[in-house]
């Protein structure tokens, strides 16, 4: 039976860390909140011969496809139980056809649908359950769904566009370590060859060229050996908890990055809280899952001491401006909302607004990032081009010199 590894919290507030044994995560994680456990993280434990190359998993598309469906069928009055069969016999993901299909079998028997989907959580968004939850209960699913499929198509444009960004930046950036390796290991043999058989003396740039071709042929196991360590460090930041919150502190150090990772984390806390509390859903389970929905580990571990503070009877506004992480803005928003009772208004206008932020922050990072490649390419390729050319005249000098 696999085992996992569980971060969660006691109704009083203390954190638990253990390891447990159950036949999937869903049913691990039904376990824990039958005993009151509020889940933080979930992580199944895998013998290296366990390890699944291609692990199989539910697209967001197909959550969002699925959320709009289902608000077209309840408007329509149309059954839970018939909308989930028609969903099932369109679903091109075979787990998600699979999960659909045992939700259809759960509610036939008598579950809600919002308990039926719990028994799934993993491959829903943290806050989706949560949402319906409270809007079966006011009669608002159909409502709920047709939100949740437009914050799930927004985080999905944000995602695309940040990856349509980035495509011709990281091509010139491949393109030109691939110009500077044929250089290196191709075309500068040829010409330490030709300037040997001539035993001229050659200019410093040449010298240096000719001194860094040959380091890379001598000592060619260093870039594999460089290669490897890049690749473990990066397989640490993203695979253990130490490694992530390395990894997203520096993050948000980084001079041109950091906004775009504050703007981005800030964007989808606002955007979970505000449908949360637009839904009913009470506040410190709405903070829970924006905990688990911010996707950056220094952000978890504050919100995790703001809600804490926030049990404590300190409203939402004090606590989240105590993190030091939000901006002044935000948390002013937040402010209004709690005194005017709008909060998941004042936090949807939030997170539009750092949504655009962060669309002008990529735009401006790319068009910084072009151009610095570029000129680097330039610079690389504009030394060699002198390197070489002022050697050849070096030659035909000294040539001439002997010839005279």
């Amino acid at each position: 039976m696999p085992t996992f590894r569980y971060v969660a919290a006691t109704p009083e507030g203390v954190r638990i860390k253990e390891t447990a044994e159950a036949p999937n995560e869903d049913v691990l994680r039904n376990q824990l909140l039958l005993r009151n456990l509020e889940v933080f993280q979930l992580k199944q434990r895998r013998r290296l011969n366990e390890i699944e190359i291609t692990p199989e998993r539910v697209p967001k598309q197909e959550i969002m496809h699925f959320s709009r469906q289902m608000a077209a069928f309840v408007r329509t009055g149309i059954p839970i139980t018939d909308a989930l069969e028609v969903i099932e016999e369109g679903a091109a993901n075979k787990r998600f056809k699979q999960i659909v299909r045992t939700m259809r079998e759960q509610i036939e028997l008598g579950m809600p649908f919002s308990e039926a989907l719990a028994e799934h959580a993993s491959i829903f968004p943290p806050y989706y359950v949560g949402i319906l939850r409270s809007s079966e209960l006011t009669g608002q699913l159909d409502t709920a769904l047709e939100q949740l499929s437009g914050y799930i198509e927004r985080d999905l444009e944000a995602r695309s566009k940040l990856k349509s960004a980035l495509v011709y930046p990281m091509v010139v950036a491949c393109m030109s370590v691939v110009t500077v390796v044929i250089l290196a290991v191709y075309v500068m043999p040829k010409f330490t060859k030709f300037f040997d058989s001539l035993g001229a003396d050659l200019p410093l740039a040449t010298r240096m060229l000719l001194g860094v071709s040959e380091f890379t042929q001598r000592f060619w196991y260093v870039w594999p050996l460089l290669a490897v360590v890049v690749i473990g460090i990066v397989v640490w930041m993203r695979g253990t908890d130490r490694g992530q919150i390395v990894r997203d502190r520096m993050l948000l150090r980084m001079p041109l990055i950091r906004d775009i990772v504050l703007y981005a984390t800030v964007e989808r806390v606002c955007r979970i809280i505000s449908a949360m509390v637009e839904a009913g859903v009470p506040l410190p389970d709405t903070m829970a899952a924006a905990i688990r929905g911010a996707n950056n580990r220094v952000f978890e571990q504050a919100l995790d001491g703001a809600r804490d503070r926030m049990l404590e009877g300190e409203g939402l506004a004090a606590p989240v401006a105590a993190t030091g992480l939000f901006p002044k803005a935000a948390v002013q928003m937040m402010r209004v909302g709690e005194d005017t009772g709008t909060l998941d208004t004042q936090l949807g206008n939030a997170a539009d607004y750092y949504g655009r932020e962060l669309e002008y922050k990529l735009k401006k990072l790319t068009s910084l990032f072009e151009p610095a490649v570029i000129i680097f390419m330039g610079v690389i390729v504009g030394f060699v081009a002198v390197a070489l050319i002022s050697a050849m005249y070096g030659i035909f000098g000294q040539s001439s010199q002997i010839g005279g």
